[in-house]
């Protein structure tokens, strides 16, 4: 079962922000956003909670690197952010960055990579 509710494709993000395509990309080469390809086409998606109204969630980067540099894969690290932790606000480690608990998620996110 997928814990992640809602998955977006790049021009969904586009649609949602205001982005433009070249400006997405950057955030996905960036490290701003990660996905990884589902679907029968293989497309690029995205965890729908990563983003705000104009983009990126700001405090997400930072945690991706950490994860990244501690050798997760971008789908460990979608699978990190996302699952169940009843000792973090919201509930998960995305969701308590949501919350802008960026200090605590990225300890953990730090203690999990290394």
């Amino acid at each position: 079962m997928d814990v992640i509710p809602e998955w977006v494709s790049v021009p969904e993000i586009m649609e949602r922000t205001g982005a433009k395509l070249t400006e997405v990309k950057r955030w996905l080469q960036d490290r701003e956003l990660v996905g990884q390809r589902r679907g029968p086409n293989q497309a690029v998606m995205i965890p729908a909670s990563f983003l705000v109204e104009d983009g990126p969630l700001q405090a997400l980067r930072g945690t991706i690197v950490v994860l990244g540099d501690g050798g997760l894969s971008d789908e460990e690290i979608i699978a990190w952010l996302h699952a169940p932790d009843q000792t973090l606000d919201g509930g998960s480690a995305i969701e308590s960055l949501r919350s802008g608990n960026k200090t605590e998620v990225r300890r953990r996110a730090q203690e999990h990579a290394f």
